[in-house]
């Protein structure tokens, strides 16, 4: 069920939920947090699909704010709010508005969202495109628990990381962190089955890969070690490996859904590991709302502090 309103406000969008929920029937006791979407009218699209496919597993008052810029002089001064309300099949497995702002307006989105917010539930707001400097001081980004960038996202990843890095308070997170769950996983559990010293490390990527800087920290802060970054022609994070006195433990996953884990002393084995759907990393993030605090320490790298740009990368290849 759709229903378009049309220079509204958001009492009467809260109206149209109601109405709409009646009549389809759609109970709001099963949604559990709202999830605020910043984006543009380019890339609205995929964040609603992302977002409507990553609430049937949280049920979610999706709210995306898409700020319309007038190309006209007089369209800028032209204060208006349309908006799309979406129940039923159309919504995943919660409700979602699709809110326009149009001119000044789009400057006090806050306002907008705040009267839509559910009552005594969870914030979380995501940016899928451009982020503001400083998320946690952002109007919309001081309503939520959890606010999601993506540095994947951006011209330059790794000076959108330092930024992040400098900017970071608790409650912030990154898709380019999320997507390396899985391999952090891995690493882990390899770690558990060869417990030994581990004296170098090395992570393999395409150019300028945000989750690579990211992994190679997370190594720097938990292994205490030099950590060599090697690019490579990718896509994304290639293989990582582990230097031991007794051998090097390796992964590598030069392409597709598969990799292959070596550990001095054990036969190699096949993992899945797979690059997962924006979806699947937005379901992921919204499985927690405190602070990651690995995520802080990554982000920060050895010393708590960003590290300098002519230090990102120590080795080329390829």
């Amino acid at each position: 069920m759709k229903i378009d309103l049309t220079d509204t406000n958001s009492s009467k969008i809260n109206k149209a939920i109601l109405e709409g929920r009646r009549a389809v029937g759609t109970p709001a006791a099963g949604v559990v947090l709202t999830l605020v979407v910043v984006t543009d009218e380019e890339n609205a699209y995929d964040a609603v699909k992302a977002a409507n496919d990553a609430s049937r597993e949280h049920p979610s008052r999706i709210l995306v704010v898409i700020k319309r810029h007038a190309r006209s002089p007089r369209g800028r001064h032209e204060t208006r709010l349309d908006a799309e309300v979406r129940l039923g099949t159309d919504a995943g497995s919660g409700e979602t508005v699709l809110l326009r702002l149009h001119g000044e307006l789009g400057d006090r989105a806050d306002s907008v969202v705040l009267p839509l917010l559910l009552p005594d539930a969870p914030v979380v707001v995501w940016w899928p495109v451009d982020a503001p400097e400083v998320p946690s001081r952002d109007p919309l980004g001081s309503l939520a628990q959890r606010r999601i960038t993506d540095m994947y996202a951006v011209e330059d990843p790794l000076a959108a990381l330092e930024k992040r890095a400098a900017s970071y308070a608790p409650g912030d997170t990154d898709l380019a962190w999320t997507r390396l769950t899985p391999w952090r996983s891995m690493l882990a559990a390899a770690l558990d089955q060869a417990p030994v010293t581990i004296t170098s490390a090395a992570v393999e990527s395409e150019a300028e890969n945000p989750s690579a800087e990211l992994l190679a920290r997370w190594f720097e802060v938990r292994l205490g070690v030099p950590v060599d970054r090697i690019v490579t022609d990718g896509p994304v994070v290639t293989a990582v490996r582990m230097g031991t006195p007794g051998g090097e433990i390796r992964i590598d996953r030069p392409e597709g859904p598969v990799a292959r884990l070596a550990i001095p002393g054990q036969p190699s084995r096949v993992l899945a590991l797979k690059v997962r759907t924006t979806a699947e990393l937005i379901a992921e993030e919204l499985r927690r709302l405190d602070p990651d605090d690995a995520y802080a320490a990554a982000l920060r790298g050895p010393g708590g502090a960003p590290r300098p740009a002519a230090e990102r990368r120590s080795g080329s290849r390829g």
